[in-house]
């Protein structure tokens, strides 16, 4: 732990403190020193060890194993659930402010540590350092939104028109039992702990099940909820894949509200199997986007280029957020492109732990072969400006170059697939109505970005684009860098379940229904 607090946002991705740096570079020979642990489930407070493990390389180098965690079965989710189930009374019906200490309290210890979960992040998943120390910090920052979110609405506890002096009516929000949490590997601290702590300080209790990828950084958080002293039941933490823990979570009738994030078509199948118990049950989704940015002959074309690089290929373009789509003008097209090629070319690729490397590894072996399969039809069917190809020179691990494509065909299916990789197709447009049927022809609306100094320009544009996260001349992220308080992050269309946004007004209040009460003297 240290008593010094950093704070690394997606907008600043930058610290000049050497100190910084060097409790960084501490953790990482602390993590490294720590390879090969075997982690436990966490279930009714209680660490367990199943029949089978399974083993967490490191993407960064296949050689390093950095830990072994267990193949959860059937029986943990149903003890799980059960012990969720049987704490909910004792949680739920503790006064809300108490509530909110404790999540406050485990906010406090993320951000306590956050320079190891930071270290062993970037050695999990292949974030760079800067990424990795802000999706920790966003983890606890989400706790301390909706604990705030709480605590100025009196836990949405409010007075209603009454028809008398003798009449006394209130709305209130209750929460409404088991809340699972299934998390993906790209933000394994924000979207397991960010859901995990809203649910909790709402009053629910939770069962967290994180991507195969990212076990170690849900299991820091596991013990963060139980370190502040989240009670027994109360957060439970089960690994294991998802056709047996995470389908045995979705069929299980006491569960009574799910959050994902994921792909559309995983999402999609959540949806359609958790509306199958008796009851209607809330499922907040998010699905992922195929995101687009738009370029004006007005833009400030140094801006876009770096928010369009940024974003492409932050975390090698492993985030919902991510911009894959960029249409711009057909008189400042090559410029453009020669302003992105020019930063794209500056980029380092290997260990993201080395400070000078932006680009580390893919998640895993899945997205190397889909990178290598999309880059050789790319090859094959536009012009390929930049990358393109695998960096086995990098290192022992999943290493791809940053691409950007141009004159690929409209119809081409992968303008419109998410492929979820470092790939950037690039298109000219003549007419702004047209690049906006384009950017909107899709079946997602999570983010988009803009550029343009024209003030008409930008209010058209913000009347028209189909997507959640709205940018506009935002060179630290074309489509990407949304923080707690400061952006709210939910998608339209196929992107998300609820049409609100988590790090908003209405996120917490997901995660309870409302009772009106009426007592009358």
């Amino acid at each position: 732990m240290t008593k010094e607090r950093f704070k690394v946002t997606y907008s600043t991705l930058a610290s000049p403190d050497p100190k910084l740096h060097q409790l960084y570079d501490e953790a990482v020979a602390q993590a490294k020193a720590d390879f090969g642990k075997n982690y436990p489930l966490f279930i009714n407070g209680k660490e367990r060890f199943a029949e089978k493990t399974f083993e967490k390389r490191s993407p960064v180098n296949l050689d390093w194993v950095m830990g072994h965690f267990q193949y959860g079965a059937e029986q943990d989710v149903k003890d799980a659930v059960a012990a969720a189930k049987d704490a909910f009374p004792a949680w739920s019906g503790r006064p809300w402010q108490e509530r909110v200490a404790i999540m406050r309290k485990a906010a406090d210890l993320i951000s306590d540590r956050l320079f190891y979960m930071s270290a062993n992040m970037s050695l999990e998943i292949g974030k760079n350092r800067l990424e990795a120390l802000g999706d920790v910090e966003e983890t606890a920052d989400l706790i301390r939104y909706n604990c705030d979110a709480i605590e100025k609405n009196n836990n949405f506890n409010f007075t209603l028109l009454a028809e008398s002096d003798r009449h006394h009516n209130r709305s209130v929000l209750k929460p409404y039992g088991v809340w699972v949490v299934i998390s993906p590997f790209n933000f394994p601290g924000a979207l397991a702990g960010g859901p995990s702590g809203t649910a909790l300080v709402a009053g629910n209790t939770v069962v967290l099940k994180p991507a195969t990828d990212t076990p170690l950084t849900a299991w820091f958080l596991t013990e963060c909820f139980r370190d502040a002293g989240v009670p027994d039941g109360a957060f439970n933490y089960v690994t294991g894949s998802g056709r047996v823990v995470g389908q045995a979570l979705l069929d299980h009738p006491d569960v009574a509200g799910i959050t994902f994030t994921g792909s559309y078509d995983v999402g999609m199948h959540i949806i359609r199997s958790f509306s199958q118990g008796k009851q209607p049950r809330p499922a907040i989704a998010e699905m992922g986007g195929k995101n687009p940015t738009i370029i004006s002959a007005k833009a400030d074309l140094d801006k876009a280029a770096l928010g369009v690089m940024r974003s492409a290929f932050g975390l090698q373009g492993q985030k919902c957020s991510a911009c894959s789509r960029v249409y711009v003008h057909k008189d400042v097209k090559d410029e453009f492109i020669g302003k992105l090629l020019d930063l794209t070319q500056k980029i380092n690729v290997g260990d993201p732990t080395d400070k000078d490397n932006w680009m580390g590894p893919l998640a895993n072996k899945s997205a190397y072969e889909d990178y290598k399969k999309f880059a050789a039809e790319l090859h094959e069917n536009g012009n390929v400006v930049y990358g393109g190809e695998v960096l086995e020179e990098a290192g022992n691990g999943y290493y791809a170059a940053p691409t950007i494509v141009d004159n690929l065909p409209h119809d081409h299916h992968l303008w419109k697939h998410e492929m979820f990789l470092p790939i950037v197709t690039v298109t000219d447009f003549e007419d702004l109505d047209d690049a906006m049927a384009k950017a909107n022809d899709v079946e997602y609306g999570l983010t988009a970005g803009f550029f343009s100094k024209d003030d008409d320009e930008v209010q058209w544009w913000l009347d028209n684009i189909q997507a959640g996260v709205l940018y506009v001349n935002r060179e630290s992220g074309a489509t990407t860098g949304a923080w707690p308080g400061y952006q709210s992050f939910g998608g339209w269309k196929g992107s998300g379940s609820t049409g609100k946004a988590a790090g908003s007004f209405y996120y917490v209040q997901q995660y309870m229904h409302e009772q009106s009460q009426t007592i009358v003297d």
